[in-house]
């Protein structure tokens, strides 16, 4: 997550991304991985990803949405690959991007109205002073929405893949990319960006 600092600051840190990306790699890996055949080994392994990369943090008390999001999710998806037999997971082989998709724009854009989920990793590398000032809350809450529309987007273009097979590569392979890709860039030159035009 970028590091923000107020606009006045008499100096500015290298710009770190890390975090918030790496709490995204999972549902990435869930996304890459599952299909008809696969969801469950896909649902594992991202299971398996998020309590590697989250789970230090939380036993530390550090309780991001997006990371728990991800272990609750992951880990029902594994129990109900094993307990329940294909004829009743259909409807999640076939929906398991849509979902997983869904899911993460929800959880991203609900909480535009609690905390800004992107905020929780720039606390991480941000002065305590300038939690609550404005330049803060305006860049988290625009990194948010657009993360959040991102995954929105996605979760259409995933069902279309379902609807239309015959586009199935753009719309499960090249639209998540392209919109995953331009979320990144934007996330990594938008903080620069607004403070600059602040000063």
């Amino acid at each position: 997550m970028p590091q923000q600092t107020a606009p006045d600051a008499p100096a500015r840190k290298p710009v770190s991304t890390g975090g918030v990306f790496l709490s995204f790699a999972p549902w990435i890996i869930f996304g890459v991985v599952a299909s008809p055949s696969t969801w469950e080994y896909a649902a594992l392994a991202a299971l398996i990803a998020s309590i590697a990369l989250s789970g230090q943090d939380l036993l530390h008390g550090k309780l991001r949405i997006l990371d728990v999001t991800g272990i609750v999710f992951f880990g029902v998806l594994s129990v109900l690959g094993l307990a329940l037999d294909r004829g009743q997971l259909l409807w999640v082989e076939t929906y398991a991007q849509v979902i997983s998709n869904g899911l993460v724009a929800v959880v991203a854009l609900g909480s535009l109205f609690v905390d800004p989920f992107t905020a929780q990793y720039a606390r991480e590398s941000t002065p305590r002073e300038v939690w609550n000032s404005p330049v803060f809350t305006h860049i988290n809450t625009v990194l948010t929405a657009v993360w959040g529309m991102a995954f929105a987007l996605m979760t259409v273009s995933t069902w279309l893949a379902i609807r239309f097979p015959s586009q199935d590569d753009w719309f499960n392979w090249v639209v998540p990319i392209v919109l995953l890709v331009w979320t990144v860039k934007f996330s990594q030159r938008y903080p620069e960006s607004y403070k600059a035009r602040m000063t």
